[in-house]
C-alpha cells in the first residue's frame, strides 16, 4: 500500500527528521557533520528553501524549513541520498544510512513553530551533550544569536516569525529558547 502524500504546499514550514538505521550513527565525526552541512546548503539553494533552524545530533538530525514552493518531499529525498552515498563511501559501508523516509511536521501557526525553534535549539542540551544551547557547535542556535552563520541559514526570517509578538525579535528568540515563555 503506498504511503500518504505529506502536507506540502508554497510557502509551508516544516519541521523535519530523520534517524539513523536502527538508531545508529549518522554522523561519526565532524568531517560527517560538515559534509552533511555542505550538502544542506546547496540543497537549500536548488530548491529556494528558507532554511530556518538546524541540529546535527549523533544519530539523528532536525530542520527548520520553509519551502516556497511545494518541494521539501524532492529536496529531502536528494539530500539524504547524496549524503548516503557520501557517507558509505567515506567508511566503506554499504546500505541504508537512514532508518525509514524522513520525518516531517507542518507548521501550521507561530505558536508551533516557536515550540519547534525551541525543541531544535534545545535537543543537544536535553541529551546531555552540553549544558547551554549556545555550546553545540552543530546548531544554528549559536549563529543566530551572534548574527554569523551560513549564508544559506535565514535567520532573519526565523527572527521575523518572532517579531510578531512585539518588542525585540531575537530577545523574544533567546526567551524562547531559554525556556521562558514567547508570548
Amino acid at each position: 500500500m503506498p504511503r500518504p502524500p505529506r502536507d506540502d504546499f508554497e510557502g509551508a514550514v516544516h519541521h523535519v527528521w530523520a534517524r539513523g538505521v536502527a538508531r545508529l550513527p549518522i554522523f561519526r565525526d565532524n568531517a560527517d557533520r560538515v559534509t552533511y552541512l555542505h550538502h544542506l546548503g546547496r540543497i537549500v539553494r536548488l530548491k529556494m528553501w528558507r532554511c530556518l533552524s538546524y541540529c546535527l545530533m549523533g544519530n539523528h538530525v532536525h530542520l527548520l524549513v520553509e519551502t516556497p514552493e511545494a518541494n521539501l518531499a524532492a529536496g529531502m529525498q536528494r539530500l539524504h541520498s547524496v549524503y548516503a552515498q557520501t557517507f558509505n563511501e567515506r567508511h566503506g559501508r554499504s546500505g541504508h544510512v537512514f532508518q525509514s523516509r524522513y520525518g516531517s511536521k507542518l507548521i501550521r501557526d507561530d505558536g508551533q513553530l516557536w515550540t519547534a525553534a525551541a525543541y531544535i535549539a534545545r535537543n543537544p542540551v536535553e541529551a546531555g551533550l552540553c549544558a547551554q544551547p549556545s555550546a553545540w557547535r552543530w546548531s544554528s542556535h549559536a549563529a543566530v544569536v551572534e548574527g554569523a552563520g551560513p549564508a544559506w541559514l535565514d535567520a532573519a526570517r526565523l527572527l521575523e516569525y518572532f517579531s510578531t509578538l512585539g518588542g525585540d525579535p531575537l530577545t523574544r528568540y533567546r526567551d524562547a529558547i531559554a525556556g521562558g515563555s514567547a508570548e
